[in-house]
């Protein structure tokens, strides 16, 4: 008989359990979920904006509302061969003229569809990630050599290829790339 009523017991606590979970998720879905303001914040968080970003003529995504790895970056799926060959490419190419900055350059950008680059954002920190200003001759060597296509990957999604965000960081000190992030 005790068992009876455990078995019981159990159900009944489940069966409450359950009602509760679907009543709270109904509540959610109809009642506490927070509208967005669709004016003020027309695009999601991450969203590269066109008119505030950096791209070469004619650069496009290929499907605006689905660009994927928002939060993340495509890291190391993005590169075309692997980090090891993208840092290679990068510290054989880049020339130190003279630069004297040190701290953190970040390039936050899009690889559309079609392997293309664009919508760069460009932010330079000191060791601190207090934001400073960067030698321009130095982001603009950095940034020809991020973007060019020939790093990056065309990536797949289930059927077609898919647009994707990528964030790549410089160490740098004295004007000499110490490390790339990530």
């Amino acid at each position: 008989m005790k068992k009876l009523l455990k078995i019981i017991l159990i159900i009944i606590s489940s069966l409450v359990f359950i009602v509760i979970a679907l009543a709270g998720w109904f509540y959610y879905q109809h009642v506490g979920k927070h509208s967005v303001d669709q004016e003020k914040y027309p695009h999601y968080i991450g969203y590269l904006d066109p008119q505030k970003t950096i791209s070469k003529e004619g650069f496009e995504t290929c499907n605006e509302t689905k660009v994927y790895k928002t939060h993340h970056g495509a890291i190391p799926e993005a590169f075309k061969e692997n980090k090891w060959a993208f840092r290679k490419n990068i510290l054989e190419t880049y020339g130190n003229n003279h630069y004297t900055n040190s701290g953190y350059l970040f390039f936050r950008f899009i690889v559309n569809c079609k392997g293309e680059t664009g919508r760069f954002e460009i932010t330079g920190t000191d060791f601190d990630f207090n934001t400073i200003q960067f030698n321009q001759e130095l982001i603009d060597q950095l940034h020809q050599l991020t973007a060019d296509s020939e790093n990056w990957k065309v990536l797949q999604g289930k059927d077609t290829p898919i647009d994707y965000y990528v964030y790549v960081g410089y160490k740098i000190k004295n004007g000499e790339i110490t490390e790339i992030l990530p």
